[in-house]
């Protein structure tokens, strides 16, 4: 099946050709869309001769760490030098799976000076106007489902492998949480089967990726949902909110948070939850929904952050982990006739 999606695929493909050395890059705290499209794309280039090379701005978690290629990864916080030199020689710049450079945050102001021309393949709303050519659309399930519409477009289809579509299916897979969320378009499911028919093992990925976690990460989602979670049912609303203190008592490592904002909604009659994750210089807020909550229009206007309508995060640097929560609750009456919806 093609895309009717209305983008300039041509350019896309055009700048690709001509280009040698290519840079692919993706937000801060990179999950398994970002890190599954990157390394998909990463083999779809080798596998066309491209010297390409893929930049994350941190760390990113343990359970992504198997996928083919991972240890060809730069890690900009741990290896500045590398990754200026990669920007300076880099003709063409493929960002994935954010939609403002500041999501990169500390290697930002680099790529916004970098002369090599620009691609944006994502799928968050109100993408930056800053890119040569823009392949944006909310409407799809992950940057992973559009990064594949793209090479289809292009016409690189055969240049895809085992190990892309490997990573590819992880994208997808991580960013529907196993095909529950954001996936009512059948395109999504017939992109799934064309990754599968590759050969993928479906449970072994999933084992990978869901099923990879440490004793402590357990332990600390028991203590999450037993002494820290707080449902207010007046508001169809629950939350879950952690110190720095209660995150080392369990080991906390990167991605041991991941999903914890979505256990309050498994609960009957709450539509909006939230998971607030003190850092040392921020809290770091997550927000999830059903229906017609738009949780990226209340986290834009409420903190600094935004996303999709059913999923966003963003970050609060004025006040600390209470006042946050505080400040939290003290919102929701604004919200209480979409939040008390059926």
């Amino acid at each position: 099946m093609q895309s009717n999606i209305p983008f300039d695929f041509n350019k896309v493909k055009e700048l690709i050709l001509k280009s040698e050395n290519i840079c692919i890059v993706t937000h801060r705290n990179p999950d398994g869309d970002a890190i599954g499209s990157s390394l998909g794309l990463y083999h779809v280039l080798l596998n066309m001769n491209k010297k390409v090379k893929v930049i994350v701005p941190n760390e990113y978690p343990e359970y992504l760490q198997w996928l083919p290629s991972n240890e060809k990864v730069f890690n900009y916080s741990t290896q500045k030098d590398e990754v200026k030199k990669i920007f300076e020689s880099a003709n063409l710049l493929i960002s994935l799976d954010f939609n403002e450079l500041k999501r990169t945050e500390k290697f930002s102001e680099q790529l916004e000076n970098i002369s090599a021309k620009k691609i944006l393949i994502d799928h968050h709303p109100y993408p930056q106007d800053i890119f040569d050519v823009k392949i944006s659309d909310i409407s799809v399930s992950s940057t992973a489902e559009l990064l594949y519409e793209t090479i289809i477009q292009c016409g690189f289809e055969k240049y895809l492998s085992k190990n892309a579509a490997i990573c590819l299916f992880t994208g997808l897979l991580t960013d529907t949480i196993s095909f529950s969320v954001n996936c009512s378009n059948p395109r999504t499911f017939e992109i799934a089967s064309k990754l599968l028919a590759f050969g993928l093992n479906k449970e072994y990925i999933h084992k990978k990726v869901f099923d990879n976690y440490s004793e402590s990460r357990i332990k600390l989602l028991g203590y999450a949902l037993s002494k820290k979670m707080v449902i207010i049912p007046e508001y169809n609303t629950g939350y879950i909110w952690l110190t720095i203190d209660e995150q080392k008592q369990f080991d906390f490592k990167i991605g041991d948070s991941e999903g914890f904002v979505n256990y309050p909604l498994s609960i009957k009659g709450v539509n909006f939850s939230a998971l607030f994750m003190q850092r040392d210089d921020h809290i770091k807020i997550s927000f999830r929904s059903r229906g017609i909550i738009p949780v990226n229009e209340i986290i834009k206007t409420h903190f600094t952050g935004g996303g999709h309508k059913n999923a966003a995060g963003g970050e609060e640097y004025k006040l600390n982990i209470a006042e946050t929560v505080k400040k939290f609750v003290s919102i929701l009456p604004q919200y209480a006739d979409v939040l008390k919806q059926d």
